[in-house]
């Protein structure tokens, strides 16, 4: 697709593997200048050369641990001295650990806290006075069905992404006016590395095969089918486009129709 974003600076966080990857080559496929981080240097460089690869377009990656506030300073300031701002930023993260209530401690709270939250306020807080500042920016956070319709065992998101999505809707309002939106993309049942490990761990509590979970997952699902990366690539950017100049403070949900909610 051509999205008319050619030259734009993207940051989007977590992005090594996974919904953050395909984000990251989207972005690049429209010749956007495209900063990706992650903990592990690693995958950061198997990522850069892959994206590189495949688009000629500038491409750089970034230690950053999203729990760490320095980290995101440095990252962010990094980028700004470079390219002069950050136009659109992508809040993407790791989902945090599966847990009843019972089991979680208050150190998986804070940590959760500090991934899923904070994380999208601090890089949130960096960016945008110079967005203001253009008259124009686009902020994407990615969060979850969860948000609409809470998962069990996943009560961390539940709760984080909720708040990340209050506080969107909240700041949307307060930005419309510079011709900066903030919106949500609430993925479902998505293919990557961590829903893999979901689906392990939800077959061992419930005592079944991974195989016989997959199953049961894809049947509740009127699409019977789970997302690919590159679906949820494709509504984020579309929310950075001018062809969504209108849309702020919005959730949408891209499921195959799980969430029941009609809000």
């Amino acid at each position: 697709m051509n999205l008319n974003l050619q030259g734009k600076t993207v940051l989007v966080t977590a992005s090594s593997k996974g919904i953050g990857f395909a984000v990251a080559s989207l972005f690049a496929s429209e010749g956007c200048n495209v900063i990706i981080s992650s903990t592990n240097q690693q995958n950061i460089d198997k990522a850069v050369e892959l994206i590189k690869s495949k688009y000629n377009t500038n491409v750089e990656g970034y230690i950053c641990d999203l729990n760490k506030l320095e980290d995101i300073k440095n990252v962010a300031k990094s980028v700004e001295n470079k390219y002069g701002c950050i136009d659109i930023l992508v809040n993407n993260c790791g989902g945090p650990i599966p847990g009843f209530f019972a089991t979680l401690t208050e150190k998986d709270w804070e940590y959760s806290f500090n991934q899923v939250l904070l994380s999208a306020v601090r890089f949130t807080k960096l960016v945008l006075p110079k967005m203001i500042e253009n008259k124009w920016g686009r902020i994407i956070n990615i969060t979850s069905v969860s948000v609409k319709q809470p998962v069990d065992n996943l009560l961390l998101s539940n709760a984080f992404r909720s708040a990340l999505t209050a506080f969107a809707k909240t700041i949307s309002g307060e930005n419309a006016l510079y011709n900066v939106t903030i919106n949500n993309v609430a993925p479902g049942y998505t293919l990557t590395d961590r829903f893999n490990q979901l689906i392990k761990h939800r077959a061992e509590t419930a005592g079944v095969t991974y195989e016989e979970m997959v199953t049961k997952m894809s049947n509740d699902i009127p699409a019977k089918r789970f997302a690919d990366p590159n679906e949820i690539a494709n509504l984020v950017g579309f929310l950075a486009s001018e062809g969504a100049a209108y849309i702020t403070g919005t959730t949408i949900n891209i499921d195959g129709g799980l969430t029941k909610a009609t809000y």
